[in-house]
């Protein structure tokens, strides 16, 4: 179903295309196995595709990919509906949760996912035609 909803045509010779349906779909099946609503599950997977967009359309570096994350995690947990951001619909602990699930699947692998999205390679040749 991701890969409809992703729009993917080449998934089957597309290195980019499978890396990115394995990441959305670890990153949706985590969030299930974290019991989130339908409205934290729509957000965390919002989050997941707003920091892969500042990697791959922005060129973000790590740094500022990092600072754009504390803005969107701003406030949770606040009630002062002036702080809170986009995502307080999101406990602290759940946040939290959300942060090292970020830092072990995106920020420690940031340079493949630059690689990926900025490093030109060759096609390759699967069959005679």
């Amino acid at each position: 179903k991701l890969e409809e909803f992703l729009n993917f045509k080449q998934l089957k010779t597309s290195l980019k295309e499978a890396i990115l349906l394995d990441y959305y779909t670890a990153g949706f099946w985590w969030a299930k196995e974290m019991n989130f609503s339908l409205i934290q599950l729509s957000g965390f997977m919002d989050l997941l595709n707003f920091l892969l967009e500042n990697l791959s359309d922005k060129h973000m570096t790590l740094g500022d990919n990092l600072k754009e994350l504390g803005k969107a995690m701003a406030g949770i947990g606040e009630t002062d509906s002036e702080r809170s951001g986009d995502l307080n619909f999101f406990s602290i602990e759940q946040a939290k949760a959300v942060i090292d699930y970020l830092n072990i699947s995106l920020f420690k692998h940031y340079k493949l996912y630059e690689y990926l999205f900025h490093s030109p390679r060759e096609e390759l040749v699967i069959s005679n035609e």
